[in-house]
């Protein structure tokens, strides 16, 4: 993932009006479903790693909504897969050579 072109930010409000900023780490295409990986934006470098995975679902009106997973197994499984995405990432990153 480039920060090239800085990082992406969404903000989400639950059913309690709540809202909370995420930064947007990597999108998957799994199952036929579309799932987003997310951080807080409001982590510090002492912060518990905390990986928040949601899914995309369309409304009746064509709308994309996030939505949270409710199937244990499903969570596991999608946060393994963006893990090891993510991990490659940040080795690849780690790798390059940097730019003057």
């Amino acid at each position: 993932m480039s920060e090239e072109y800085g990082n992406d930010f969404i903000t989400l409000t639950d059913e309690d009006g709540n809202e909370i900023e995420l930064e947007h780490l990597d999108t998957v295409e799994y199952n036929n479903q579309t799932y987003m990986a997310f951080l807080p934006a409001e982590m510090s470098l002492d912060d518990a790693y905390e990986l928040i995975i949601m899914k995309v679902e369309l409304e009746d009106d064509g709308e994309e909504m996030l939505v949270t997973l409710d199937n244990e197994d499903e969570e596991a499984e999608l946060f393994q897969i963006f893990s090891e995405r993510l991990e490659e990432t940040f080795e690849d990153e780690a790798e390059e050579p940097e730019k003057d």
